[in-house]
């Protein structure tokens, strides 16, 4: 993961400031009642961010977008190990990272997050790397939303090579799924990690491509669903999926384990949490009822792609 070229770390933390920035406008705008509340904080090690949280919206019923840009001296020994070339480096971090939480059951939820990681030593060439990506967890499922959210991904990846897309779709498949579930989060997107070929300028545009993209794959979903009625069958099952988020963040995500144990603002990592949820033992939808659609028709990894025009 070593590279030559020097990364243009003020032009990173620009664009994501900015991003922050663009996103927060924008779903202000979609909502049009709450706006974003900020807290800016310090690392104790170094660095610190903007949390940005909007609450009890008529749309969004929470929706935080964080930015962070954190450093240290070396690493939390958990992540060393697993990359010795890292140790004794130190190092920073910085991203944006977004969870919204819709109120009407049929907009879903939504994750995004875009990031830079750079270790430093005297002597030696820099270790770097971009990662980041974006997935979609509805509540029920609607065709014509999975394939929109799929081709603003393939057409964002395009630019970049035939290859990116299926490689970062299938790999966005395999992380958010909940082994102990057996079962998919949600419809996918893109995941990434550890970019920095072929070089620092197109792996910092494919970042770029990544997160403008988000909100151009996200809210015409948004606006189609929003004027839905619901019910409290909607709102339940709503809740009790959300519980699969909560059961992914805690176990699975490295995001999660990384910012905690690098004393990371926990308020800001565990912004992701969604504001209501409930779990409910050994819960089993209606047999063809929208909620089983759901298991059966979305959660399953598939090619959205080639399911275009299909009745």
């Amino acid at each position: 993961m070593t590279t030559m070229n020097s990364p243009d770390i003020d032009a990173i933390k620009h664009f994501l400031l900015t991003l922050q920035d663009s996103i927060c406008r924008q779903l202000e705008q979609v909502d049009g009642n709450a706006v974003f509340q900020e807290d800016a904080w310090q690392h104790a090690s170094g660095g610190g961010g903007r949390s940005r949280v909007l609450r009890q919206g008529t749309v969004f019923e929470q929706a935080g977008v964080n930015f962070s840009h954190v450093s240290g001296a070396a690493l939390p020994p958990s992540a060393s190990m697993h990359r010795p070339e890292l140790a004794g480096r130190r190092f920073q971090a910085m991203g944006v990272s977004l969870v919204i939480h819709p109120l009407n059951p049929y907009v879903p939820t939504s994750h995004a997050n875009v990031r830079f990681f750079i270790a430093e030593k005297d002597g030696e060439p820099p270790v770097w790397w971009f990662g980041g990506g974006f997935d979609l967890t509805p509540f029920y499922g609607f065709k014509e939303d999975a394939i929109h959210w799929h081709q603003t991904a393939f057409a964002l990846c395009r630019p970049f090579g035939d290859d990116v897309y299926p490689r970062y779709k299938k790999w966005c498949d395999d992380y958010f799924f909940l082994k102990h579930r057996g079962e998919a989060r949600g419809i996918g997107g893109l995941f990434f990690d550890d970019l920095n070929a072929p070089d620092f300028d197109t792996s910092f545009a494919f970042m770029r491509a990544v997160g403008e993209g988000f909100l151009h794959a996200y809210l015409p979903i948004v606006n189609r669903r929003k004027p839905l009625a619901w019910g409290d069958r909607e709102r339940q099952f709503q809740l009790y999926r959300r519980g699969r988020y909560v059961e992914f963040n805690l176990v699975w995500d490295r995001g999660t384990l990384f910012g905690l144990q690098s004393g990371g603002r926990t308020e800001s990592i565990l912004m992701s949490m969604p504001p209501l949820v409930r779990w409910e033992y050994q819960y089993q939808p209606e047999a063809d009822s929208p909620e089983a659609a759901l298991y059966r028709d979305f959660l399953p990894a598939r090619d959205w792609l080639s399911t275009e025009g299909e009745e």
